[in-house]
């Protein structure tokens, strides 16, 4: 194969940002050289003042196919992924029917994917009640690790997982090394919101208290002392249990953190009544709040940030009626991942490295990819993204690769320009086009 030589004044390696020229071999860098370095005998792409950074991983997004292919699908979702510099995905047990909760729908899911996977995807296998025996099974087929709720999740099919249900399941995660990811709410009968006001945001918020999150989390710090489990707390909204969170892992307990994009973007306090785009669960909280989940992440106490991708048909958002209690939760907004976090982490001094370590470096060792991806380090995936940090564009329907033209991020103006994407060392986008198709690979650990 032949050799290509990408060169910039700004690669985001692991221990900062330098002028550069990357070989990019065999689907490997196979070099990291001088900038000014004779590449004779390569193709040489020079890329200006363009930084690039390792490929976007995200590992909590929502694809619904197969039998929910009308809201997103793998065809439409990977191909966003493309053009917001996004590599490698992994996919969530839920929303696809049938629920990856047995070796039999994995393999119905895997086979979903024929001729419409255009980045690397990876699959979570599902905890629910009832399954404990197909747990070691799913591990052996090559899911990344498994995902359980502790609240209803929306979905009558994945039902919530009881503390005893994951007592039978987290020691054998312990052993086999693998994480458990947790939708932490403990949820308490709350009808009462229902009888107010349908279209007001404060209602919703309140209706999801921090309380619910925070005692979830405190039994799942319980049980992962206990066990020895990895345990990772998916989308953390609740600022209350960063305290908590942190002495656990001063303890040293195997517990990791992310957080949503959605909470560091938008406050509760500019989300207008009706505006049914927002809801998600975890709701999003106030400012207050938010600013000290952002404090948390630049110190490490959570530890990445990954979209949540829940997207649905316009219908069931409500968007029309602007009714909380009925819309379907979920934020649609995997194309926009990257230039969305960089928008507010550069108002907070955060540079590219940072970005690279939030969206790419940690976000791999979740799925066990640490070894090989995640990094612009010889010898790793040849998955990159050359973005133009400084350039501005706003989000419009227009833009958006997903199924459904719905998001929140419609109309905001956000940095950072997404020019090219490379899988395993080929060129796959060149902004606003995809140049190759069904690309990507499926990941195991």
């Amino acid at each position: 194969m032949s050799i290509l030589a990408l060169r910039s004044q700004r690669v985001v390696v692991p221990d900062g940002v330098r002028a550069a020229t990357i070989l990019l071999e065999n689907g490997r860098i196979s070099a990291l050289l001088a900038h000014d370095a004779d590449v004779a005998g390569a193709e040489l792409l020079d890329v200006g003042t363009h930084a690039v950074l390792p490929g976007v991983i995200d590992p909590h997004v929502h694809i619904n196919e197969p039998g929910r292919t009308d809201w997103e699908g793998f065809d439409t979702a990977t191909k966003a992924a493309l053009a917001g510099g996004l590599t490698t995905l992994v996919d969530m047990p839920l929303n696809s029917a049938p629920v990856t909760t047995s070796v039999a729908n994995l393999e119905i899911k895997r086979a979903a994917t024929q001729g419409q996977l255009h980045c690397n995807v990876g699959f979570w296998g599902g905890v629910v009640p009832g399954n404990a025996a197909e747990i070691e099974p799913l591990i052996a087929a090559g899911v990344l690790g498994f995902k359980a709720f502790l609240t209803h999740s929306g979905i009558d099919d994945f039902p919530n997982a009881t503390e005893a249900d994951l007592r039978r399941v987290m020691p054998v995660l312990a052993r086999h090394g693998l994480p458990l990811l947790v939708h932490c709410e403990l949820s308490e009968d709350n009808d009462e919101w229902k009888k107010n006001d349908h279209r007001s945001y404060p209602n919703y918020l309140a209706s999801r208290p921090k309380k619910w999150e925070d005692e979830a989390i405190a039994m799942m710090i319980r049980l992962c002392e206990e066990t020895g489990c990895w345990v990772h707390i998916v989308h953390l909204s609740s600022a209350n249990s960063i305290a908590p969170i942190a002495a656990a892992k001063a303890r040293g307990l195997p517990l990791t953190v992310e957080t949503g994009q959605h909470y560091l973007y938008f406050n509760a306090e500019d989300i207008q009544d009706g505006q049914t785009q927002f809801k998600c669960a975890p709701p999003i909280r106030e400012k207050a709040n938010n600013d000290q989940l952002w404090a948390a992440l630049q110190r490490g106490v959570i530890d990445f940030v990954a979209t949540d991708h829940s997207p649905a048909p316009p219908d069931l958002k409500q968007l029309a009626s602007g009714d909380f209690t009925t819309a379907w939760g979920g934020i649609a907004s995997l194309q926009f991942a990257l230039p969305v976090l960089w928008t507010a982490a550069r108002q907070r001094g955060a540079s590219l490295n940072d970005l690279a370590k939030w969206l790419s470096a940690n976000p791999a060792k979740l799925a066990g990819q640490h070894q090989r991806k995640g990094q612009i380090t010889v010898g790793f995936d040849a998955d990159l993204v050359v973005l133009d940090p400084e350039k501005t564009f706003e989000v419009t329907a227009e833009l958006i690769r997903h199924k459904h033209k719905v998001s929140p991020y419609i109309c905001q103006e956000l940095a950072g320009v997404v020019e090219l994407t490379f899988l395993a060392g080929e060129q796959v986008y060149q902004r606003p086009n995809a140049l190759r198709l069904n690309h990507g690979n499926f990941l195991t650990r």
